[in-house]
């Protein structure tokens, strides 16, 4: 039995008891006066203790009751805590080790499940997992570990001692379950593991168990020397918008081998002066409700420094969050009207994996950008899905290719698939454009399959223009 469905068992009896008790020492108290004034008869007061006793004993009963279901410590379906019990419960396993260990694991393919077998056969999944993992780490000798459903097909698990001492025994789960079902339903499992060296803020720790799950789907290397203290990171990534601290770079991009474009590239610093990566504190952005402030920023910064250069374009990444954010779209017109020279130049390029709904509100937030001068350009084409659709549902300028398309491995056998992007675009009257164009061959590949633009070192190196 795991040790969520042994901490509900211990939590009803004490409810139970708690509820029976009293009523049990009230009863005793009754009969008790029953039996010292009524030896012959009954008297007045009698019924009067036992009006008293019956409305107070209803009422605490009652009480109990509400209170028992108000504090739910398992979840219905899963049979593991619940996740605020699980939060509870783990932070004083925390504060009582020296070392502690946070599991996550996740059924990748829930949506999917619910969305073919139906929700009942989902919450079966769901079950059966639960007690495969808990039999698969009971086997493995480890026992009496809170486990938790924190959402969807996530469940937390918490462990005494360092990380290395499970992250073989987790790879091994993942790896052993790629044949495990449920009534012939397939179910697909993956894992991350951290622990109380990379901070002992038990909402950081989960952060970075979904950040390495993440990581360990795409198959990266994780580099430790870039690890930062995530409130140390938070508190530099506050400091740099606060005081516009930024490092900015520029590639050219080229279009029948002419200079068309600047691609800018702007990068947080901290305190020390050091440079942050992007993909080490963006989550820390969007989670800090700092994103729309964070492309304006960035935006105004290439916006200033443009003036007085090329009278090329210049591309920026911006989040499309900002670009449907009310007071992000009047700041950059704002921008736009008291900044002249970047009339026609701009480029704004954005990317989401969730396809917005409401397209048509969207479309109309870009057709406002667009009549400022704005060129529009969705990013990762070929590789997330609602660029695909955006690409099908707005009204927009450039699209760029996702830069699996130009690795070695991949590029003769997706050709096909590029070349027939390509002249969709080209039929809607986008134009297109490639990156990472590193060697000769991929370069060669891009002009046979005439991308209007392109860009990489092959042909332009980055270029350190401006820090502050």
């Amino acid at each position: 039995m795991l040790l969520p469905q042994t901490q509900e068992r211990e939590y009803r009896f004490k409810l139970a008891l708690r509820m029976g008790l009293p009523i049990f020492l009230l009863i005793l108290a009754f009969i008790s006066d029953t039996l010292i004034n009524s030896y012959e008869s009954v008297q007045i007061s009698f019924y009067f203790t036992f009006i008293i006793l019956l409305v107070f004993s209803v009422y605490f009963i009652f009480f109990l009751i509400y209170s028992g279901f108000d504090v739910q410590i398992t979840d219905n379906i899963t049979k593991t805590f619940t996740r605020e019990y699980l939060y509870k419960y783990i932070r004083k396993e925390i504060k009582k080790n020296d070392s502690y260990t946070l599991v996550l694991l996740s059924v990748d393919n829930l949506n999917a499940i619910n969305a073919q077998y139906g929700i009942a056969n989902g919450d079966k999944v769901l079950f059966q997992v639960v007690e495969y993992l808990g039999n698969y780490l009971i086997d493995k000798k480890i026992t009496n570990f809170p486990m938790g459903h924190i959402k969807g097909g996530d469940f937390i698990i918490g462990l005494e001692g360092k990380k290395e001492n499970y992250t073989s025994i987790i790879d091994l789960l993942c790896l052993k379950s790629s044949d495990f079902k449920v009534q012939d339903i397939e179910v697909s499992i993956s894992g991350a593991v951290t622990d109380t060296l990379y901070s002992n803020n038990l909402d950081y720790m989960i952060e970075n168990l979904f950040e390495l799950q993440d990581e360990n789907k795409n198959k990266k290397i994780i580099n430790k020397k870039e690890s930062i203290n995530p409130n140390d990171l938070e508190s530099f990534v506050i400091q740099a918008i606060d005081k516009k601290s930024v490092s900015i770079m520029t590639q050219n991009v080229y279009e029948d081998n002419v200079e068309v474009l600047k691609e800018y590239f702007v990068k947080l610093k901290n305190i020390n002066g050091e440079v942050l990566h992007p993909k080490s504190y963006m989550k820390v952005v969007n989670k800090l409700g700092l994103t729309a402030e964070y492309d304006f920023l960035i935006l105004q910064k290439c916006v200033l420094h443009s003036k007085n250069k090329s009278t090329g374009l210049i591309s920026i990444t911006i989040s499309p969050t900002s670009l449907r954010n009310h007071n992000f779209l009047s700041k950059t017109k704002n921008l736009l009207d008291a900044n002249q020279h970047v009339k026609n130049r701009l480029v704004l390029m954005s990317s989401e994996v969730d396809y917005y709904s409401h397209i048509e509100k969207y479309n109309g937030i870009l057709q406002s950008l667009r009549a400022e001068g704005v060129k529009i350009g969705i990013d990762r084409l070929g590789s997330l899905h609602s660029s695909f659709l955006y690409l099908r549902d707005l009204d927009i300028d450039i699209v760029r290719f996702d830069s699996y398309y130009t690795k070695d491995k991949n590029r003769d056998k997706n050709k096909n698939i590029i070349d027939g992007l390509n002249t969709m675009a080209h039929l809607s009257g986008v134009k297109t454009w490639l990156k990472m164009l590193e060697n000769k061959d991929v370069l060669e590949f891009a002009q046979g399959l005439k991308i209007d633009y392109m860009q990489g070192k092959k042909l332009a190196s980055l270029e350190k223009i401006y820090e502050d």
